[in-house]
């Protein structure tokens, strides 16, 4: 897809395999090898008018550093309306405090994308490893979003970094069930 890097909202999310569970768990060394379900899924934020494009991956084998990645059928999916969504990945400056992290990105999100930023919440920091060094990022939920504004978030993310699986939002369980102000 050499359109993919020119395609400005257009996005990999990246694969998780679990933690842990039902007697697998990760490798110790962060340079190991991490065995994938076949059913992990391969997902792709796009414009509707390169779905088609995309759709050509279908039954194609990656090369992914010497091992193979065989693509199954593609599936459109219509981004959610739910209220709350969660960021795993957004790039920050790991010098910068929460606080202030926080600060930032809701007056990015008030300003360039016109959305009010009532719950707003960081997560866990990670360091991501990329052939062009190590990443800081930070986890982001945002919550009681209306359903225009849980779209608008999905189509256009959050930051730069979107074609590394960073910035891209997905929809998460109500945070009411354990909200103690809702109960």
């Amino acid at each position: 897809m050499p359109w993919f890097e020119q395609e400005q909202l257009a996005g990999l999310h990246l694969i998780y395999g679990p933690e842990f569970g039902n007697g697998w768990s990760r490798p110790d060394k962060q340079d190991d090898l991490l065995f994938l379900s076949r059913r992990i899924k391969l997902t792709l934020r796009l414009p509707k008018d390169r779905i088609a494009a995309a759709q050509e991956l279908s039954g194609m084998s990656l090369d992914i550093e010497g091992y193979s990645l065989k693509v199954g059928s593609a599936k459109p999916k219509k981004l959610s309306k739910m209220p709350v969504l969660l960021a795993r990945h957004i790039l920050a400056n790991p010098e910068q405090d929460e606080e202030s992290f926080l600060t930032e990105i809701v007056a990015h999100i008030q300003t360039k994308l016109g959305i009010q930023c009532r719950k707003i919440l960081c997560g866990k920091n990670h360091q991501l490893k990329w052939p062009t060094g190590e990443l800081f990022t930070r986890r982001l939920m945002i919550a009681d979003l209306k359903p225009e504004e849980s779209i608008i978030l999905q189509e256009q993310g959050l930051g730069t970094g979107l074609k590394m699986g960073c910035g891209l939002f997905v929809p998460h369980k109500d945070i009411k069930a354990v909200d103690p102000d809702k109960s």
